[in-house]
């Protein structure tokens, strides 16, 4: 159950000492998640922190390159993915992921608890051979892809487990605003929904709430064919945006989805915004929703809320104020809203 209003992250932090990252976290949100530090290193952003185990991938210098595996490694791949372990992933991969164990470890256990992968669409589009061919356009590729990523939710959510009673895994897919561009023209959106759906489905059976990550404005229809439980956008920017799919929204709600509202920007906008500003931006959202006709207390009741991306571009202190703000918002909701 997840309580209104509840604050949690998106994944990326900026600082370089994981314990410090962990700390910021566990004192300024009500569902903690273990935080992605790539400035540790290319190890730690999206795509490489999910490769482990993966046959058709190789690190060289500062890139990560598409490649085709051998036979026996494409084996071992299929032997693993039958295996109810998933795929793990190692602390040299993610040692943000390891302190947060740390730091939990001697905790009481928690109601819930959050942590995240990248999506098969940004996955499989952002990782290409050494010619840019996203390894997407290799359909045998693609869904090798999306084995692994499937395994990296499962293996998480086992692993969370031991230290929450729930678990949401959030489906990070900054690449679903630029769908229908001129450079994925070659993807199809049912194929998109399909992916979506899929990775869904994984996290719910293996017992997770899911979660979609948009960067930008959420391509509702998308979202609701993927029944996914929470949707999260950046609310800072395009909260208006619900606007242009109502009926997709409700039906969302409806169905017993949770919006995330992104309202606490991680641009260099947090410079110059304020808690009220902040505060509008969420006044504004929920005032959409009811607009469009959804009861004002099931707006309230099936919300909670966020920054608008990860804060892995910022500096330390522009994170520490993302989340200052984050915890200020939730602490005066009942006399800001």
């Amino acid at each position: 159950m997840i309580e209104p209003f509840s604050t949690t992250g998106i994944g990326s932090l900026p600082h370089t000492v994981p314990a410090d990252a962990c700390r910021l976290i566990l004192e300024s949100v009500d569902i903690p998640f273990w935080p992605q530090l790539p400035r540790l290193g290319i190890q730690e952003l999206m795509i490489p922190q999910y490769i482990e185990g993966f046959p058709l991938a190789l690190v060289e210098d500062e890139n990560v390159w598409a490649v085709d595996g051998s036979q026996d490694d494409v084996f071992a791949f299929y032997s693993a993915m039958e295996s109810d372990k998933g795929f793990p992933i190692s602390r040299q991969y993610a040692k943000g992921l390891y302190a947060f164990l740390d730091e939990l470890r001697n905790r009481p256990r928690l109601p819930i608890i959050k942590g995240h992968i990248t999506g098969p669409l940004t996955f499989a589009l952002g990782l290409t051979d050494r010619e840019k061919k996203p390894l997407y356009f290799d359909e045998e590729k693609r869904e090798l892809a999306l084995e692994l990523l499937k395994g990296k939710a499962r293996w998480q959510i086992q692993l969370l487990k031991k230290l929450a009673a729930d678990v949401i895994i959030f489906i990070d897919e900054p690449i679903l605003s630029a769908l229908g561009t001129s450079s994925y023209v070659g993807v199809a959106e049912e194929e998109a929904a399909r992916l979506l759906k899929d990775t869904v489905e994984a996290i719910r059976t293996a017992g997770g709430i899911s979660g979609i990550h948009c960067c930008s404005r959420a391509d509702w229809p998308l979202i609701v064919a993927s029944g996914v439980d929470i949707l999260n956008f950046d609310a800072y920017f395009y909260a208006e945006s619900l606007r242009i799919f109502p009926e997709e929204v409700k039906m969302f709600l409806n169905n017993g989805g949770t919006i995330a509202w992104g309202v606490v920007p991680t641009t260099e906008e947090i410079r110059k915004t304020s808690l009220e500003t902040i505060a509008n931006k969420l006044r504004q959202g929920l005032k959409v929703l009811t607009d469009i006709g959804v009861d004002r207390q099931k707006a309230q009741s099936q919300s909670i809320i966020t920054p608008s991306c990860g804060t892995g571009s910022l500096e330390v202190k522009e994170a520490e104020k993302v989340f200052y703000f984050l915890k200020n918002l939730k602490s005066n909701l009942q006399n800001l809203l």
